[in-house]
């Protein structure tokens, strides 16, 4: 076998552990099954940014590479979750049963997670249990690298604590089982102490807290988030630079949205939805330059089950003062949305991984609505930070 044939067979060898917080719920489910399908030719890559030939890179690895796994504090067998998906519309007929053996390997590799209970009587035993299972999960499966997506519901905002700004504090707090961390934070140690990168694709706290991110940088482990944007706020970020652009003042941004599912009944709790409605309200100041009147609503509708709507009014001035509005609306299906963001979020976290990189990889800002470590809401910015990043040589 030749050197480049010995190169190429050595990255088809080499295997992506993508653990997935929530791994049973509906966005998770269409990750694995869509992405199974897109491994072995049965879908397209529809969505997938990476596979735009742009952001081609020879260390991103194949998705086929990818080896699934996760926590979950429900029961329901992915296979199951698969059929009630096709059911509501999202994912095809015919596709789990065609994926069956990969859904119960991922299946198989799926463990109890921790809930708000463990996190506020046994914060120091929860974090090494989910560190356990990462450990056995790389183990197991002999992964090069593996990358943490945080799906969870999205939690309320964390009370401030004096600990939370010095990894020291933080851990003896955990020692002393006292109660300052969310389940995702507890995940996020997890994630960094066993060498795996940690994406947060909510609006939770996470890793967003200095202690950690701090811990991450020291520890040699990327770390990206948070909360996906896949829905109003792409518009958003989309439609905010057009405004500016083209010297209109933006007066008002109203945004109404419906939504079922998981999420929707999630952020009906008006304690957690301040979390979400925080990370959606940010965009739009820091492209226009300005403060903007943006009220947005989140209502839980059950009938919508997968789907989601959003309703947009805004209002704008343009020359000599002429005041003008325009109005739209978005429907779509949030797991569909999702899913391809992940399978890049995976890629690419393996890639940070593999170049040795540490801390906020802040490039990933192109698929968050609140990204860590920039303050650059603008999407066809964010892409361009995304594609330099991607382009840069893995280090010798």
């Amino acid at each position: 076998m030749s050197a480049p044939e010995q190169a190429e067979q050595g990255k088809r060898d080499r295997q992506v552990g993508v653990w997935l917080i929530g791994a049973r719920g509906s966005v998770a489910t269409t990750t694995i099954t869509g992405a199974c399908a897109v491994a072995r030719g049965l879908a397209p890559s529809t969505g997938i940014v990476t596979a735009d030939p742009e952001l081609a890179h020879p260390e991103l690895p194949e998705i086929g590479d990818f080896v699934f796994g996760g926590h979950d504090v429900v029961e329901t067998p992915l296979a199951m979750r698969a059929a009630r998906l096709v059911d509501s519309g999202v994912v095809p007929p015919g596709l789990p049963e065609a994926v069956s053996r990969q859904l119960a390997a991922a299946e198989a590799n799926i463990r109890p997670g921790i809930d708000w209970h463990h996190a506020r009587t046994e914060p120091r035993r929860a974090l090494e249990r989910a560190a356990a299972h990462l450990r056995e999960f790389r183990e197991q499966h002999g992964l090069d690298e593996v990358v943490v997506l945080n799906l969870s519901s999205t939690e309320p905002p964390v009370d401030p604590h004096e600990a939370h700004n010095d990894i020291e504090a933080l851990m003896a707090a955990l020692d002393k089982g006292t109660a300052i961390l969310p389940p995702s934070s507890l995940y996020a140690l997890a994630a960094i102490e066993t060498g795996c990168a940690f994406i947060d694709f909510t609006p939770s706290t996470g890793a967003r807290l200095p202690a950690i991110e701090q811990l991450a940088a020291e520890s040699g482990v990327p770390i990206g988030g948070s909360d996906g944007k896949t829905g109003e706020t792409l518009l958003k970020t989309a439609l905010a630079p057009m405004f500016a652009a083209r010297a209109m003042r933006v007066r008002s941004w109203s945004g109404m949205n419906i939504l079922g599912g998981g999420d929707g009944e999630a952020l009906a709790n008006p304690v957690r939805a301040r979390s979400k409605l925080a990370s959606k309200g940010r965009c739009l100041d820091e492209i226009l330059g300005y403060p903007v009147e943006a009220p947005v609503r989140i209502e839980h509708v059950r009938d919508m089950g997968e789907w989601k709507t959003a309703w947009d009014h805004i209002t704008f001035e343009g020359f000599l003062g002429t005041r003008m509005r325009m109005q739209f609306t978005w429907e779509g299906c949030d797991s569909a949305l999702a899913a391809p963001l992940l399978i890049d979020l995976a890629r690419l976290g393996a890639l940070a991984l593999r170049r040795g990189e540490a801390g906020l990889i802040v490039p990933l800002a192109f698929f968050f609505k609140d990204p860590a470590g920039t303050n650059e809401h603008a999407l066809h910015r964010q892409y361009e930070m995304l594609r330099s990043w991607v382009a840069e040589p893995v280090s010798v």
